[in-house]
């Protein structure tokens, strides 16, 4: 009989949630996530469904090996969540399922309406690839081996889902007892293939636009490549213990996905059924130049723009220049735009503001706020601000002088040339030691709806 898996949170992905999860008037993530779980379970078996709950005392690693360890044919994974955002504003539910997996993304609608539907109250924030969130991806969706979604029920930070999540309790564990009845019967009345079962179906692989001799298969409706070809596209995968690994037929192969962590690019043809892999040097991308401070953007302004609106439809109504104020000011000193511009999306959440921070100050990376209600420096212009803004991070990645005349206000606390990769700004530009990952992230979401990865 099919299980199902039930995960009641081990700490947030994104938004600065961790271990425990957020806190907020003494409600805490986990307690809230176990209490909704501990009502789910119950529901599930009286309705015939064989459910496992993930012990809360596992890490998430401990979690994943745990789920994994007593996966069978047709099971399902679930985990739970409620979100924090320094933007009280921020509200609604999100279910994240594994990228370039449309089948999933079909899963995580069917688990966001059936929530809604208990719940029509509770506004939705749409289902969502992993790589929407804030590190890029989502472990619990990438590496738990039956089909897996996380899902976010709502801010603690927002007091309108707040007193949902604690007036509603048994109708949100209803909803997602519905959403999940209708997800396994999905899954078990067309099973998906395993790596124990023989005949998986095959996909073809090119690579630069050539094909490769050997083929993919699929598993759990998710592409599979063989890891031998790593080195074609020249990526190390043989120490990374992140990217899932399975063998079948004696050839080892990797979750296709899981390349987009290397920068190289995922394109599916239907027609042809063929996975489409290109490299950086194929894309016009300098090799192991991307996360470097220092150099010349990729994207054009309509890029720029396209992205913000995409993700915040009145972004550009209070700074309809910025794309273009990126780009100039950026070729000016010689820092890459792209890269100022995604800490801009990772700091403002796509100028949405809220927090310490507010768009008056036209401050686009928290220059001098360091939390506690220290609302941090303000620019007289969105041009000084973003100029402020690329000189800082001129002052972490090169030691060359400033060519504009100096507005940045901590420019002078820099030491001058720390931080020449964008990764190297975590634990200095800010406190979060999983802020230059988050800023690689967006660079490489951006690149993604440019169409240059």
């Amino acid at each position: 009989m099919a299980q199902i898996f039930i995960s009641a949170g081990h700490g947030g992905f994104e938004n600065g949630i961790q271990d425990l999860g957020a806190k907020v008037d003494n409600i805490t993530e986990a307690q809230e996530m176990i209490r909704i779980r501990d009502l789910i379970v119950p529901e599930l078996r009286s309705r015939g469904f064989q459910v496992l709950s993930v012990p809360d005392d596992l890490s998430l690693q401990q979690s994943i090996s745990w789920v994994n360890a007593r996966n069978r044919a047709g099971d399902i994974a679930l985990e739970i969540h409620v979100g924090a955002f320094q933007n009280t504003d921020v509200r609604g539910a999100t279910t994240y399922y594994i990228a370039n997996n449309d089948v999933r993304k079909s899963h995580a609608e069917l688990m966001l309406l059936a929530l809604l539907r208990r719940v029509p109250q509770l506004p939705s924030r749409g289902a969502k690839p992993d790589t929407a969130a804030g590190m890029g991806r989502l472990a619990f969706c990438r590496q738990i081996e039956p089909p897996s979604l996380l899902i976010e029920l709502g801010y603690l930070t927002n007091e309108r889902d707040r007193s949902l999540l604690l007036s509603r309790r048994r109708d949100f564990a209803l909803g997602l007892a519905d959403g999940l009845a209708s997800w396994s019967r999905a899954i078990n009345g067309t099973p998906d293939p395993s790596p124990t079962q023989p005949q998986l179906p095959t996909v073809n692989i090119t690579i630069n636009g050539g094909a490769y001799e050997e083929k993919g298969i699929i598993i759990s409706n998710n592409s599979y490549v063989p890891i031998d070809l790593a080195d074609r596209l020249a990526i190390e995968l043989a120490s990374n213990t992140d990217i899932r690994r399975v063998r079948y037929g004696n050839v080892v192969y990797v979750k296709t996905v899981d390349l987009r962590d290397f920068n190289i690019s995922i394109g599916w043809d239907s027609a042809s059924r063929t996975v489409q892999l290109k490299s950086q040097s194929a894309l016009g991308i300098c090799p192991g130049l991307i996360d470097q401070i220092m150099g010349h953007g990729n994207t054009s302004q309509v890029n720029l723009m396209m992205f913000l609106k995409n993700n915040n439809e009145a972004a550009l109504r209070d700074f309809p220049d910025l794309p273009k104020i990126y780009r100039e000011e950026g070729i000016i000193e010689g820092v890459n735009y792209d890269i100022a511009f995604c800490q801009m999306c990772v700091e403002t959440s796509f100028l949405r503001f809220g927090g310490d921070v507010k768009s008056s100050q036209n401050n686009f990376a928290g220059i001098g706020a360091i939390g506690g209600n220290a609302a941090g420096a303000s620019f007289p212009s969105a041009r000084i601000g973003v100029r402020a803004q690329i000189q800082h991070l001129k002052a972490y990645a090169s030691k060359e002088p400033l060519v504009q005349e100096l507005v940045d206000p901590r420019f002078r606390f820099v030491s001058r040339s720390s931080a020449i990769l964008v990764d190297q700004l975590s634990g200095r530009w800010a406190a979060d030691p999983n802020y230059g990952k988050k800023i690689m992230a967006m660079v490489r979401r951006l690149y993604e709806s440019a169409k240059l990865l």
